[in-house]
Formats: structure tokens, sequence, C-alpha cells
């Protein structure tokens, strides 16, 4: 039996207010040694929930992947964002996330009515409502962080097939014993966040 979906309860406050397209925003990858940022901006259609919409770190790969293609088929509007592992170094992690955020809800066909937001503010993206957890308190929230998580998912399974030996294809770029071994034994790639990785790791690029 599946997860019970998030409720509407947040979106529906808005759609009692007059607000019609609600952007959920959130991102994926965060806390990973290696690869981008990515971030997705859903807006739902008004009582358009999603079933099994829950918090993206609750659910498997193969349960995110189906949510996801739910996600596309029945949201008004999908943009996905990213920020390098270049600017994650150049620029923080928190502001690369917001960068990453503020270039999802620019993929966005049409500026949306109001924008909630995964964890603190984020100044760069102007007016909106951040929620602490709002992954697994926002239903549009929650849908934002499975595509965001699916697509960084599948780039980093791509990215595997070019930098075979860190593990990629399964921990996505984060701090696993496979990834660690892969760093010791062939050294950090140009996908690599330096200013995670610490001194013990020589970069030529």
């Amino acid at each position: 039996m599946g997860r019970r979906a998030i409720a509407l309860t947040t979106e529906r406050r808005y759609w009692r207010a007059g607000f019609q397209h609600i952007a959920g925003v959130d991102e994926a990858g965060c806390g990973s040694l290696a690869g981008p940022v990515v971030a997705a901006a859903v807006i739902l259609p008004v009582e358009g929930g999603v079933k099994g919409a829950v918090d993206s770190k609750l659910l498997s790969a193969a349960r995110r992947e189906e949510i996801a293609e739910a996600i596309y088929e029945s949201a008004v509007a999908v943009g996905v964002g990213a920020a390098s592992a270049r600017e994650v170094e150049r620029l923080n992690v928190r502001r690369a996330s917001g960068l990453a955020m503020e270039r999802a809800l620019k993929r966005l066909p049409f500026t949306p009515d109001t924008v909630l937001v995964d964890g603190r503010p984020q100044p760069c993206l102007g007016d909106h409502l951040a929620i602490i957890k709002g992954d697994r308190k926002c239903h549009s929230i929650a849908c934002a962080g499975i595509v965001a998580k699916v697509v960084r998912d599948r780039l980093m399974g791509r990215l595997a097939g070019v930098y075979p030996g860190y593990g990629w294809e399964h921990n996505a770029g984060y701090g696993t014993r496979d990834h660690r071994d892969g760093l010791d034994r062939l050294g950090p790639t140009p996908h690599h966040r330096r200013t995670f990785l610490g001194v013990q790791y020589e970069f030529d690029f």
C-alpha cells in the first residue's frame, strides 16, 4: 500500500484567497559531494493533487519515477533549473540552491501568482513563502522535490557512464562508502565540489 499524499492544505488557503497558479519549489543535491544542485517548480491545477506525493526521501527510486511521471501529466506547468558544482563552490550551497530555484521558476511558461519554497527564505526569489520542512507539509513542494530528485538522479546516472568508478548511478554523488573509495582510487573529477571534499585530494582542473 502506498503512502498517503500530503494534503493540499496550504494550496487551498491560497486558492480560496484568489491565487490560481501556485508554484511549489524544492531542490535536490545540496549535500552531495559531486554534481549540480537541481531545483524544480511545479504548478498544479486547482484541487489537482497527485496521488502518492510525499517527501521524495521517503520513496524508492522506482516509486519516485512513477510519481514524477504523474506530476508531469497532471501539472499545469513544470520548470527545472540547476546550479553547477563550480557555482556551488563560488556562491556557497545555499545561494547556489537559490540560483537553481530562480532558474526553475524562469523555466515556467508564465509567472506564478505565488511561490512556496522548501526551507528558509531565498532573497533572490522575490516574494515567496518559505516553509521549513515544506517537502513534508506542502503538496506542491513535495511534487517539486520529487521532480528535482528524479531529474538529478538521471543526470548523475549519465555522468556515471562518463566517470565510472564512483558509483554515481547508485549514490547520486553523495558521500557513500563506494563514492569515497572511488575518490581514493581515482581522485576527483571536474564535477566534484572542491569545497566539500577538503584538502586531502589534489585537483588539477
